[in-house]
């Protein structure tokens, strides 16, 4: 099986402004996110142009903060940056939707991923799965968790 995906993909940005260094050591514990890619802004070469280009601008107290990451959860690749790092990101009309095989593997990221944040649908059986629920992390993200039906 090949590792190269093809083209075209669409792959989920995570603006988490100021907050991404956070949200990574967050996601490694709450669903064993690795982190594939760290790129900070102290570590750009053009010393703002680009991020100037993309409406990212940072304050100089700011290179320390993430510029671009990415980071795998199975076999998804996210990316997520701080951006304008104004610390309060915002995240509206989409959720992550995780699925896994069994059960209690549900019950482990719904309440490792609702750690500090807000149940909005509890974990429950639905026609479509054995379980299912919602909740938004600690950042505001939005997840649905579902266990995956044997075909």
């Amino acid at each position: 099986m090949s590792t190269t995906p093809s083209f075209p993909v669409v792959q989920s940005y995570l603006n988490l402004n100021g907050r991404c260094e956070e949200a990574l050591e967050f996601y490694k514990k709450a669903v064993g996110a690795e982190v594939e890619m760290l790129l900070r802004f102290k570590d750009n070469p053009d010393k703002g142009k680009q991020a100037d280009q993309e409406g990212c601008g940072h304050a100089p107290a700011d290179e320390n903060k993430v510029m671009h990451s990415s980071f795998r959860v199975g076999n998804t690749t996210v990316m997520a940056s701080d951006c304008e790092c104004t610390g309060a990101p915002k995240f509206e009309g989409f959720s992550l939707a995780l699925s896994v095989l069994t059960e209690a593997e549900a019950d482990k990221y719904f309440n490792a991923l609702g750690d500090g944040g807000k149940v909005t649908m509890p974990l429950s059986k639905t026609f479509w799965s054995p379980k299912f629920g919602m909740v938004a992390d600690r950042f505001g993200i939005h997840w649905m968790i579902m266990v995956c039906q044997p075909q």
